[in-house]
């Protein structure tokens, strides 16, 4: 049990940083498989390692359908290379695709899913994913492929640590498919199937054509191998790098009208598995998750303005020290600030003008103030304050209040 936690928790850590792909700190673990990204998962690697091996050719990137364009393509002897997460097509698509092959060129795909009618007209079963069975009992390890050295002069096993390579295409044994590749267990991940005039090179490991694959040791030469099978100088050679790296099923046109989105859903078993326990998961929600589960709290009293009450503790706690000179202190340190907030004068220097200033601002008559600010100046000066000065301070402040604008 401790085991099977431990490898769920390597597969969420794995999830968390595959999420924080804007984090310089930690590159983006997207299965991107672009020919412009750099991160681990991207095809940047493969797409030049591509160019170096048919130099002769001008590696053009496709960005649109098989539809649109291998419609009126003429080509007899061209390789085109998809290499993506999963692959879905229209009718339409697949007819193209199908057809571009049939007229005798190449067609390499490697998916971890693949079109299931393509697969279908080529009589080839999906690729069995035991990725997350593997996961569960060996966790993250070193995990290799290996060409076959009958089709290959190569006996090498090229290898990577992290995620089990163990896709696998479960062939029965009259099939027509030649094993071009196997992987660790010896099961074919790589396959040959003739169609028509032309070859699909079909691959059900996208991962090995990764940055983070091809730059460990030498397992460029895996996919330098793979394509030295193939013509040395193809008519055209063709990267589709954006139409087919979208991860959900495409609707068919002439289909609008006659089937729902929940329909073509249920087409493919993964989407449908995905749907299915998606209602599961919010009917188990509806049904427990929405019952309280918290007793009502009852509302607390607002709470009451204390400051008035506060203030005039502390007035008479001052008031029973007989500390005359710290209240006379803070009326004058109060009635300061209320000047600088209130009429802009600064107070570090007081003298005629600025007495006259502060008259003609604050509509107090100029006598007023200064003999308000004679008051202050003889607290100041003196070492003790009487209750009388403290007095005649604190009604000449507030007279000051009482006739300011």
């Amino acid at each position: 049990m401790k085991r099977i936690f431990t490898y769920c928790t390597v597969v969420l850590l794995t999830a968390l940083f595959a999420s924080c792909g804007d984090d310089k700190g930690i590159p983006s673990l997207v299965e991107t498989y672009s020919k412009a990204d750099k991160n681990p998962f991207g095809a940047y690697v493969a797409f030049d390692q591509l160019q170096q091996l048919f130099y002769f050719n001008d590696v053009k990137t496709q960005k649109t359908s098989f539809e649109r364009s291998l419609e009126d393509n003429e080509d007899t002897a061209s390789l085109s290379v998809n290499i993506s997460k999963n692959l879905f097509l229209n009718d339409k698509e697949r007819s193209s695709l199908l057809s571009f092959v049939e007229k005798g060129n190449t067609m390499f795909i490697s998916s971890e899913y693949f079109d299931s009618g393509l697969l279908k007209s080529l009589d080839i079963p999906q690729p069995a994913n035991k990725v997350l069975f593997d996961m569960m009992l060996k966790g993250m390890n070193y995990t290799s492929v290996q060409l076959q050295p009958a089709w290959f002069n190569d006996s090498s096993k090229y290898s990577y640590y992290y995620l089990p390579l163990s896709n696998e295409f479960p062939l029965a044994e009259n099939s027509a498919a030649k094993i071009l590749g196997t992987n660790e267990k010896g099961a074919p991940n790589f396959i040959l199937v003739f169609y028509g005039k032309g070859r699909f090179y079909l691959h059900c490991e996208p991962r090995v054509f990764s940055n983070y694959f091809l730059l460990q040791k030498d397992n460029y030469q895996y996919l330098q191998q793979m394509f030295s099978f193939m013509q040395a100088v193809p008519e055209h050679v063709s990267w589709i790098d954006f139409y087919y790296k979208r991860n959900s099923p495409p609707s068919n046109k002439e289909d609008d009208g006659s089937k729902s989105g929940v329909s073509v859903l249920l087409k493919y078993p993964a989407m449908a598995w995905a749907f299915w326990l998606t209602l599961l998961l919010l009917a188990l929600y509806i049904a427990f998750g929405s019952k309280r589960r918290q007793r009502i709290i009852k509302p607390l009293p607002s709470n009451v303005n204390t400051s008035v009450a506060f203030t005039e503790t502390v007035s008479r706690l001052y008031l029973q020290k007989k500390d005359n000179r710290n209240i006379a202190d803070k009326l004058i340190t109060y009635f300061f600030e209320h000047i600088r907030n209130q009429y802009f004068l600064n107070t570090s220097h007081i003298d005629d003008e600025f007495i006259s200033t502060l008259s003609r601002k604050s509509n107090v008559p100029k006598e007023q103030a200064e003999k308000l600010f004679r008051t202050i100046s003889k607290i100041q000066q003196s070492a003790e304050t009487g209750d009388h000065q403290l007095l005649s301070l604190n009604q000449q402040v507030e007279n000051f209040y009482k006739h300011k604008l």
